[in-house]
């Protein structure tokens, strides 16, 4: 005797994927970081181009703080961590935190 097994394919349709939640490191003003080593770390860690560092240097001087870049949360935390790293070795307390971006950032 044959058995015969029928099979049922059902097509699903395509999973719907989230957009991963972005976070902003934030760089905060002091009095004893200078302004050359934050555009350093901005061009060296987040890949900003002179005229793009510059802008955002000021805006941390004039502001208190300033957004360095906007991603992923673990893109994020290491960038983080590789400012603080060379913040350390060149002896500045520049700090700098990891927040939740805001809707449209």
């Amino acid at each position: 005797m044959r058995m015969s097994y029928q099979t049922q394919s059902t097509v699903l349709g395509a999973p719907k994927l989230k957009e991963p939640k972005m976070y902003a490191v934030i760089m905060h003003n002091d009095d004893v970081t200078t302004m050359d080593f934050v555009v350093e770390v901005l061009q060296k860690v987040f890949n900003k181009s002179p005229h793009e560092s510059a802008v955002i240097m000021m805006s941390v001087h004039r502001g208190g703080k300033g957004v360095a870049g906007v991603y992923t949360y673990d893109l994020a935390v290491t960038k983080k961590r590789q400012a603080d790293l060379m913040s350390r070795q060149r002896r500045f307390p520049l700090k700098l935190t990891v927040e939740e971006a805001s809707v449209g950032s």
